[in-house]
């Protein structure tokens, strides 16, 4: 079997491609464009936020930093080894994790990814819109909600090439911004009484790590989405340091404010958004205008991502291989007006529900990275039948037994070591609180998955391109463009 992927090339603004796999006459760009796609994308306020927890849940300053810092790092080499795959595949994230739970079998791990892009934009439009009622004045918060989620719908359906666009003048608007927040900071608080107010704790250490770890793998569903317009000659390492670079230094600066405002006190923690325009000063208008900028970026993020997930979920049903430009406009928009919905009748106790889900979506993420990881590194090695991929019948097949047994044991023995609000496992509460469910699913799932995929999958020679891929180059520079059936 091949697949067709002669959708017509774009002449305007407007991309055009979905889950289909994009064609070497398409692609552009650098390396650096990762850098600042991901930079800008973690410097805005829910980073921010993400890091006072640390502080909120029980860390001193800098037990909270370091153990940020730890979990950024493991998480943003996950994360990065999942953009890696991008101009190799040339394919949306999560059409790739077919190649292990099959065809259809993939729609799990696909059902909760929708939930994760729509839980984080929600919040952001939360946050967002305050900041936008701010700026103007406007009494109703429903109007900045609706402003942001307009905003999010028009560059979503634009696309990749205004998404990127959106990240540089986020990554430049966000160092300015915060490094002009940190001055303040600094001028207004003794930045010095944050530290040591708390003894050292490996509950409150583990649990920042879990918080950084958690918000970087949160990326990695999506994260080949924006490299997989790179040629596929860009090197794996190049895309590779430029994403993690970029994700990690700006998640760690945005994380380390966020820990310092925390333990300074102050009111950040009852209003967030109101608490930088304070700092801000006579400039607070303009801070309102970065936080609008850096939740843009990524709230796109969510909304593209969000809708070539479920693009992808409906296409292993009815066997669809590419989708119209008129059907990606109605599901954006259809995935906008449910995030501002959900935004509208959020709960007003922002930060304990926030903690909650990152650490929820690091429970069921974690093991889905693994399988993904090893199958793509230590297992195909980068050797993907493509056309196979659309066809439940092919080489993948409909379901893959092994993976899912794989995810669903990663989840499952995380239950005695998680430690949250709703359950507290057993095994938590022997050490003290604190959560190491995600370690231990990254190293039983991995354990679990290689062996057992090592016998069964059915791994290609090479990589296999559509018919009409033409032009496409493998890593060590051969044509490997094979119409060939896909059994």
């Amino acid at each position: 079997m091949s697949i067709e992927t002669n959708a017509p090339v774009s002449t305007g603004p407007i991309e055009t491609r979905t889950i289909d796999m994009v064609p070497e006459r398409e692609r552009h760009g650098s390396p650096s464009s990762q850098f600042t796609l991901w930079f800008g994308a973690n410097m805005q306020i829910t980073a921010v936020v993400d890091g006072a927890l640390a502080v909120v849940f029980g860390a001193e300053a800098t037990t909270a930093i370091l153990g940020l810092l730890i979990g950024n790092i493991l998480g943003g080499i996950v994360m990065a080894l999942h953009s890696a795959q991008g101009p190799r595949l040339g394919l949306p994230q999560m059409i790739s994790s077919r190649v292990q739970f099959g065809v259809k079998g993939a729609a799990l791990p696909l059902l909760l990814v929708i939930l994760m892009y729509l839980g984080f934009a929600a919040t952001g439009t939360v946050l967002s819109g305050q900041a936008i009622n701010l700026m103007f004045g406007f009494s109703t918060p429903a109007a900045g909600i609706i402003i942001f989620g307009a905003l999010t719908a028009l560059v979503a359906v634009v696309g990749y090439k205004l998404i990127h666009v959106v990240g540089r003048i986020s990554t430049v608007v966000g160092i300015l911004g915060f490094g002009y927040l940190a001055w303040q900071l600094c001028h207004q608080y003794d930045v010095a009484s944050a530290f040591g107010q708390k003894p050292f704790t490996w509950t409150s250490f583990l649990t920042a790590m879990a918080l950084s770890a958690g918000w970087q793998m949160t990326f990695a569903p999506y994260v080949a989405d924006y490299s997989r317009y790179l040629p596929s000659k860009t090197s794996t390492a190049a895309t590779f340091w430029t994403t993690f670079g970029g994700s990690v230094i700006s998640a760690q600066l945005a994380m380390t404010f966020g820990t310092l405002v925390a333990a300074l006190g102050g009111n950040f923690i009852k209003n967030q958004v109101g608490f930088l325009g304070e700092l801000a000063g006579p400039l607070a208008v303009v801070i309102y205008l970065v936080i609008v900028t850096g939740k843009l970026t990524v709230n796109c993020l969510n909304a593209y991502g969000g809708v070539m997930t479920m693009l992808t979920t409906v296409s292993a049903f009815n066997d669809k291989k590419q989708f119209s430009p008129a059907t990606r406009l109605v599901y954006i928009l259809g995935f906008v007006l449910l995030t501002v919905l959900v935004a509208l009748l959020a709960s007003s106790n922002f930060l304990a529900t926030f903690k909650n889900f990152v650490l929820l979506l690091l429970t069921v993420f974690v093991p889905w990275s693994a399988v993904n990881l090893v199958d793509y590194y230590l297992i195909s090695k980068e050797k993907v039948d493509i056309p196979a991929l659309y066809n439940s019948q092919g080489r993948y097949g409909a379901y893959n037994g092994v993976a899912l047994f794989s995810y669903v044991l990663g989840i499952v023995v995380q239950i005695p070591f998680i430690n949250q609000a709703m359950y507290e496992g057993p095994l938590a509460k022997a050490m003290g609180g604190a959560d190491i469910s995600w370690i231990v699913s990254l190293i039983v799932t991995s354990l679990v998955y290689y062996p057992l995929a090592k016998k069964t999958m059915k791994v290609p020679d090479q990589m296999i391109y559509p018919a009409d891929q033409a032009g496409t180059s493998n890593s060590s520079g051969k044509a490997a463009y094979l119409n060939t059936a896909s059994a």
